[in-house]
């Protein structure tokens, strides 16, 4: 499947772009540069689906940003679990619906929620911090959550959040094709942009440390892997062009006991979670 042909031009608008900024300054090409990696390009613009209109709003102050959720219950027993949703980068919470019904049918509390500048949610910018400070928030508002349903960014948003508080015994985690390792993201967006000068890509990472403290590669599921006691599916396609399946398999050869490891062909990215397949085994897991 190829770009579209508006597709390439932005592409090709920007990448000049950044070629032109970083003759000028490479400080100021670098930080433009984290400012386009932490802006989702598009907000979703769908409907919330009805299944969404009839759930109980929740909403909260998240460093001044409202976070948007959804609470689904159970027919009519108190709920055996809930489970927390957590989309990936430029996604929405609505595009999980199909994961609610067979839940609630378990007799599970389902939360799901609109990360900042995704969906509902309000705000322009988004990282992997902001991110895990929103799942923090949402435990301790709402009450940590048995199990989690957690897509590409969502995934790394999630491993940062876990590995900081104290995790219920029994917790369940569905990874789907979770973003692994931040050095890799990064990476690909030097690639896409054409940003090879590597004093920008310095000052770039530099730009990470000065706000987190932490170097890049420190955003990692694998790091933080060993922080976090929980039962793991993890659930990764061959044709995955976003988050490549080479970072999972170091995870593969480190060989943790608490992950099963489910590699599919074909799905790609994005079509995984939308799979009746993958639905199935991941609603059964947790």
């Amino acid at each position: 499947m190829g770009m579209k042909l508006s597709q390439r031009l932005v592409i090709g608008y920007i990448q000049t772009k950044f070629k032109v900024i970083a003759a000028v300054s490479k400080q100021k090409a670098a930080e433009q540069a984290f400012e386009l990696f932490c802006t989702p390009y598009q907000k979703s613009k769908a409907a919330i689906p009805a299944s969404f209109a009839a759930a109980n709003a929740l909403h909260f102050k998240l460093e001044g940003t409202k976070v948007l959720g959804w609470e689904f219950l159970p027919g009519s027993s108190t709920p055996l679990k809930t489970i927390l949703i957590l989309h990936g980068f430029g996604s929405a919470a609505y595009k999980f619906q199909n994961f609610i019904k067979p839940l609630t049918a378990k007799g599970y509390r389902v939360l799901a929620f609109d990360a900042p500048a995704h969906g509902s949610s309000q705000g322009k910018k988004v990282n992997a911090v902001l991110y895990s400070q929103m799942i923090l928030a949402i435990a301790e508002r709402y009450g940590m959550p048995d199990g989690y349903i957690a897509h590409s960014f969502g995934g790394i948003a999630l491993s940062l959040a876990l590995e900081q508080v104290p995790q219920k015994p029994n917790t369940r985690i569905a990874f789907i094709a979770p973003a692994t390792e931040t050095s890799t993201a990064v990476a690909q967006a030097f690639t896409m942009l054409k940003l090879n000068d590597p004093e920008v890509q310095a000052a770039f990472h530099k730009i990470i440390f000065n706000l987190s403290g932490r170097p890049t590669e420190w955003f990692s599921i694998r790091r933080a892997l060993p922080h976090i006691d929980a039962e793991i599916l993890w659930v990764h396609d061959e044709d995955d062009d976003i988050t490549p399946l080479s970072d999972v398999l170091k995870i593969k050869k480190d060989n943790p006991p608490n992950i099963n490891f489910v590699i599919t062909k074909g799905l790609g990215h994005r079509r995984i979670y939308h799979d009746a397949a993958v639905k199935k085994q991941v609603v059964e897991f947790l």
